[in-house]
């Protein structure tokens, strides 16, 4: 399969899975749920779905990707430092939110893939030649 259609493959998911970790952290409490928190996600949203869909291989696309990619792999490891709280600890304990632990691995997982992929199509290309 092609580098630059994994990528962006590997961008949708990742940025569907960072949907559904925003809501879960809204649901949790641990998010304002309020206008703020819309005027700030859907924007950041856009331009990622911009980079992903309309820049694709080219390097503002490969850019947007990367710092996306770095956005997902950053979520597991902010919410693993702040579960060592006693508060983090006895929710997951009483409710056992297992899409929620889901959700944070698919993170990870998907946004070092977006990382590697957009690091490698800014790697490839030649700079100040067309393609």
């Amino acid at each position: 399969m092609k580098n630059s259609v994994m990528l962006t493959i590997t961008s949708l998911l990742l940025l569907l899975f960072l949907t559904f970790h925003l809501a879960g952290d809204i649901v949790y409490g641990w998010e304002p749920g309020g206008l703020a928190n819309l005027i700030m996600v859907v924007p950041f949203s856009v331009v990622w779905l911009y980079g992903t869909l309309v820049l694709a291989e080219r390097r503002s696309g490969y850019i947007i990707m990367l710092i996306g990619g770095l956005f997902g792999l950053g979520m597991p490891v902010i919410h693993m430092v702040l579960a060592r709280t006693v508060v983090a600890n006895e929710l997951a304990r009483t409710r056992g939110d297992y899409f929620f632990v889901w959700t944070l691995l698919a993170l990870g997982v998907t946004g070092l893939f977006s990382l590697v992929l957009s690091a490698r199509g800014l790697w490839s290309r030649q700079w100040g030649q067309p393609r």
